[in-house]
């Protein structure tokens, strides 16, 4: 879009319906509060699917208290949750944290209101690409969410939608590829528009070594979008032809369901279903990560008052990491019957990936070193994820080799390793962007004492839900069992599921005081100037909240994007777009 088209907006933004202002917007800072009201609204609807299948896991065969009577009898009998409601929990809690939640506020919401506002754009490359992105996530949403209410129920084959199975299930499954179409058109229109932006928009000077490294994760987070999800759409398209027009990609020859051979059933490989997702779903990973460990580096050079430690090489491994994330897939298939040579070469990949994860976490970490650090809570959420991301980290090394993965694949450790980059690894960091934001958007700080308590609690019940999970796996406990105490080796750590279950529910109270502190904030929070925080970086050098169009006159940058503390300057933080001394 032109710098003339840009004025010609601007000019008449104020005259602009409310619908075509607020709802079908162009504006990138609109569209990325939409972005993230309504990730934040999948995520809290995810979690209680989470906190209903922890009441089974707890305590099997017993009616769930207060909600167990509003459901019917196709889901609960006598508030005694059934094993097929179980699997629809599963399936859509998994579906919905990471398609509809996590990813869409990591970049919809954060990649969208901050990255034009950190390069000094006036907007996205594509405004009106901009908005279809958004509103096709959100049909995609409702379309996924209406499979609930569909004769069988949602989808019920687990997020990974695995055939056979997925193939001759309920009609739930059929909704839910048509949903997936949606919310991975979405991630394809934001992701050219991202890299766009990020290549032709940015200000004069701002070169890529001056970029922050929140843009730098999110412009190889595009690239990873890009290239990873078309695969799945073709999957998912594939999947949809076999359970409607039958058509047996991914049915084998033979197969038996109800005791009758499937006529429509031949020479299809449920394998190749598995090569097609996991090329996705293992970018996906890093595509969750990236923008958390970008989000996460600018809250700690503002709150520690020193540059990164480790910029360039921080640049440089997050660009390796995302090649990588490419080659290391079928280690989530070592079961399937590949041949050691391949798994030979899936473990080195995989070992081989985890050495930017490392490089970009001990940047991190050394940036705290000798620093005045600010325990604001924006900060403290940004220096929890170091050492549960770390723990991810590490408890991933292990399912990387074919040898302990035998023993660990498709149990409770898998479940611990992942929520642990995710949960308290991404969740936090996308907390701590939250909180450091706020008052650019809105113009007011949240609360520090509720922000606090928010901040403590939910550390402590988030290990308490996930810890434990780790012994359950290394004890061989599954996931996805219904009734864990009907198996002999699950009964010692049954005790574990009423920690985990107790901790869950107490880690959704703990969401109260930020729900409270986010709205309220919005009407009492005590107001602030431009730059808050005394920040380096683009965005804070913005009216707040900023304007349609950004930026009065185009910022011109003069330095890089971390220069705190610089010697023979009177304040400690020397913005990137001021010329000479500060």
């Amino acid at each position: 879009m032109s710098s003339h088209a840009h004025d010609h907006d601007s000019s008449h933004s104020h005259k602009l319906p409310f619908w075509r202002k607020y709802i079908f917007s162009l504006d990138h800072k609109v569209i990325g509060v939409q972005y993230t009201v309504t990730s934040l609204v999948f995520l809290l609807l995810g979690f209680s699917l989470m906190m209903m299948m922890r009441w089974q896991l707890a305590y099997p065969g017993k009616p769930m208290p207060l909600i167990g009577n509003l459901f019917g009898d196709a889901l609960m009998v006598g508030g005694i949750m059934l094993p097929e409601f179980y699997n629809q929990l599963g399936a859509m809690h998994g579906t919905i944290m990471i398609f509809l939640g996590v990813v869409p506020l990591a970049v919809g919401g954060f990649g969208n209101y901050v990255l034009p506002l950190q390069i000094g754009a006036p907007d996205m490359a594509f405004p009106k690409l901009n908005m279809m992105s958004y509103w096709s996530y959100f049909v995609g949403g409702v379309v996924m969410l209406s499979s609930f209410f569909v004769s069988g129920g949602s989808a019920q084959s687990g997020w990974t939608s695995y055939p056979p199975l997925s193939d001759i299930a309920t009609s739930g499954q059929t909704v839910w590829l048509f949903g997936m179409v949606f919310l991975i058109t979405s991630s394809l229109l934001g992701s050219v528009n991202f890299i766009v932006t990020t290549i032709q928009l940015r200000a004069d000077g701002l070169s890529f070594w001056r970029l922050p490294f929140f843009v730098w994760a999110q412009f190889v987070t595009s690239f990873l979008l890009l290239l990873a999800f078309p695969p799945l759409e073709a999957a998912a398209v594939l999947q949809l032809m076999d359970r409607v027009a039958g058509t047996s990609f991914f049915l084998p020859s033979g197969l038996v369901v109800g005791g009758k051979i499937l006529e429509a059933s031949g020479g299809g490989n449920p394998v190749l279903w598995q090569h097609l997702f996991w090329f996705l779903a293992h970018p996906e990973v890093y595509v969750l990560i990236l923008p958390a460990m970008g989000i996460v580096a600018e809250v700690l050079a503002c709150n520690t008052r020193k540059p990164l430690y480790g910029y360039k090489a921080m640049v440089y491994s997050s660009i390796f990491l995302g090649f990588m994330s490419f080659i290391v897939w079928a280690h989530h298939m070592y079961l399937v019957g590949m041949s050691t040579t391949m798994s030979g070469f899936f473990q080195i990949t995989t070992m081989i990936i985890s050495i930017p994860s490392v490089v970009i976490l001990t940047a991190l970490l050394l940036s705290l070193w000798g620093a005045s650090i600010r325990f604001n809570t924006p900060n403290l959420f940004a220096m929890a994820f170091l050492p549960m991301f770390g723990i991810g980290g590490l408890t991933g090394l292990p399912l990387g080799l074919a040898a302990s993965d035998i023993h660990l694949h498709d149990t409770y450790y898998v479940i611990g390793h992942f929520h642990y980059v995710v949960a308290p690894g991404t969740i936090f960091a996308l907390f701590a962007g939250i909180y450091h934001w706020f008052p650019k958007v809105t113009g007011r700080k949240m609360s520090e004492i509720l922000g606090k308590i928010h901040f403590f609690f939910s550390f402590i019940f988030i290990n308490g839900v996930f810890m434990p999970m780790f012994i359950q796996g290394l004890a061989g406990v599954s996931r996805r069992l219904y009734d864990p105490t009907q198996y002999a080796h699950a009964l010692p750590t049954q005790p574990l599921n009423i920690v985990m279950s107790v901790s869950a529910w107490l880690l959704g109270l703990a969401q109260i005081p930020f729900i409270f502190n986010f709205f309220g904030s919005l009407f009492f929070g005590k107001k602030t100037g431009d730059n808050p925080w005394k920040a380096t970086t683009l965005e804070w050098a913005t009216p707040t909240p900023p304007p349609h169009g950004n930026f009065a006159t185009p910022p011109v940058v003069y330095r890089g994007p971390y220069e705190y503390s610089v010697p023979g300057q009177k304040n400690d933080f020397w913005p990137q777009h001021m010329s000479g001394d500060n």
